[in-house]
């Protein structure tokens, strides 16, 4: 096999990597565009320029550490998008200390592992949100909380929690309120905290993400500064951002979607993060850019969706728009026209990647052409490498299915306090095995062709839901498909699709089959069609696969 066929690709670029902590990159920015705006939060009433945002963050910082924490201790923060959020997000790091972030949909049981897989010692939380009581569910996990005074937590199911800071002007016992922190953070504390942060590295681990996976306990995938700063800011840069930017985040950011294709692309620039609500409202979202002259917007697919088929949709200017990025699954062709159409986003990216890369490997860039922003996630991004593997972990010839691993500065320091899991996913060379199957064709553009554990052995033959999923959102009253294997005695399994269908039509199961039959190989026509309101997902709008597949498991009695 020659050297060029390899299904082996590496960004070299001109731009260099950043040597910033998150400390010293808003040092920076913040002193190069003190007066740009840099946060805004409708629900909240907060508006801060850089100089602002840059003092509230020192405060929160030194605060931090005048409580008594040091350098690489955990602050949980368990809480929706709010201005405070995007503080701690910047303040823990600064301060030398590691945010993990809590996704808001966890449960009791979720939180209490999590808090002690990676023993936080400090936790940030509202009192509620939506039908999520946080300050019940923890003191259901910590009773000793109502008569401990504020840092002095002894709690015998989270022994390592110490400090509960409540996202509330009044504080509940045992608590501290968020001002009260930031009040903290005086001229003794910034003192301190300026010297706290020369001894910072930029190898340093700054955050915790958990990753579920579709199976086991969540995994904490721990981040350096160096890990998502550059990443922030390389997808800025193929978003073209500037600090004239202002972009819409309706995305969750516990996740890597919002805290570092959201915040961080836009702190690297200079550009302003302007927060829609404290969870995704398609209505919300679409105020906000019109209101605030938004250039860019993030969304997964179904938020897209969601926005495109609002009943008050026409009624809004999006004209300010241009970029944004579509992440989180595969997005339908017909989706991205109207996107790029209806919104005025012609310069939209998609991106790729995995919380265990900080989290971006692949995206397209605004000069790549229409097709090649659907039929892929673009070319690799600068100083990173990545190779396809069959099995026996050897390079595939190009455009042939392999196993996507990536290598290079945005591969995490590994599963915390986890060195059997972290030893499944890196290899001794450092790649990271995604477990994500793709193809790279000769210009070097990916395509994720599914998951390893997804892909469909039919019969002996290979079977890529996602080119059938693709196919099907061709049809004219499909709005949203979802295909899947179920067992199946001959064959070892069978193609199954869920279809949404658009508003006010219907269709027959035979109908939908004939419509494959016309264009895809017999294999590959799905056996089993369900006519669906919605998928099962999760928070972040990512389709829950197993769960459909064990509905019709336990449907057809396999």
């Amino acid at each position: 096999m020659s050297h060029a066929a390899a299904s082996y690709v590496h960004g070299s670029s001109a731009k260099s990597l950043l040597g910033d902590t998150v400390g010293r990159l808003i040092d920076r920015i913040a002193a190069t565009h003190p007066e740009r705006p840099a946060l805004v939060v409708r629900a909240q009433d907060v508006r801060l320029n850089y100089r602002q945002f840059h003092a509230e963050v020192e405060r929160v910082a030194a605060g931090l550490l005048a409580l008594g924490l040091q350098r690489g201790d955990r602050v949980g923060i368990w809480a929706p998008n709010r201005a405070e959020w995007v503080l701690l997000q910047f303040a823990a790091p600064k301060a030398g200390l590691i945010l993990v972030n809590i996704n808001p949909a966890y449960r009791t049981h979720e939180l209490e592992y999590s808090l002690n897989k990676v023993g936080c010692r400090a936790l940030v939380l509202p009192r509620r949100f939506k039908t999520s009581h946080y300050l019940d569910m923890l003191a259901e996990l910590a009773p000793e909380l109502a008569a401990s005074a504020p840092g002095q937590l002894q709690a015998t199911r989270l022994p390592t929690l110490r400090e509960v800071i409540l996202l509330a002007d009044e504080p509940a016992p045992g608590t501290r309120g968020w001002r009260e922190l930031a009040a903290f953070g005086d001229a003794v504390a910034l003192t301190k905290l300026h010297e706290a942060e020369q001894a910072l590295n930029f190898d340093d681990p700054v955050n915790i993400q958990f990753t579920s996976g579709t199976t086991g306990a969540p995994k904490g995938a721990t981040l350096t500064h160096h890990n998502i700063v550059n990443n922030g800011w390389f997808i800025g840069e193929a978003m073209r951002l500037t600090e004239h930017d202002r972009l819409c985040i309706p995305v969750p950011f516990y996740h890597c979607f919002g805290m570092v294709l959201g915040n961080l692309a836009c702190v690297t620039h200079g550009a302003c993060m302007v927060i829609p609500g404290e969870g995704f409202d398609a209505l919300a979202t679409l105020e906000t850019v019109a209101e605030e002259r938004c250039t860019g917007l993030h969304g997964v697919p179904t938020m897209f969706i969601a926005e495109l088929e609002h009943p008050r949709f026409a009624e809004f200017d999006l004209s300010s728009l241009r970029t944004g990025i579509m992440a989180g699954s595969p997005c339908p062709i017909e989706v991205m026209r109207r996107v790029v159409g209806e919104m005025h986003l012609g310069e939209i990216t998609i991106a790729y990647g995995m919380t265990e890369t900080s989290p971006v490997s692949f995206q397209t860039v605004p000069e790549d052409p229409l097709e090649r922003r659907v039929d892929s996630v673009g070319r690799i991004h600068p100083q990173l490498e990545v190779k396809l593997v069959d099995e026996r972990g050897h390079i595939v010839p190009r455009g042939t299915p392999g196993e996507l691993c990536t290598r290079g500065y945005s591969v995490m320091l590994g599963y915390w306090d986890d060195p059997a899991r972290t030893g499944e996913v890196i290899d001794e060379a450092r790649w990271m095995h995604t477990g994500d199957l793709a193809t790279l064709d000769d210009d070097g553009y990916c395509r994720i062709v599914g998951r390893l554990k997804d892909m469909i052995i039919r019969g002996g033959e290979n079977v890529y839901p996602r080119e059938i999923e693709e196919f099907l959102y061709t049809h004219p009253k499909v709005l949203d498909v979802q295909v899947f294997g179920v067992p199946d005695a001959k064959f070892g399994e069978q193609v199954c699709a869920w279809i949404r269908l658009r508003e006010g039509v219907e269709a027959s199961v035979a109908e939908i089959q004939d419509y494959c039959r016309h264009h895809l190989a017999y294999y590959k026509v799905p056996h089993y069609v369900r006519f669906v309101d919605a998928f099962p997902m999760t928070v972040t709008g990512k389709v829950q696969k197993y769960l459909m597949r064990g509905a019709m498991v336990a449907e057809l009695g396999l």
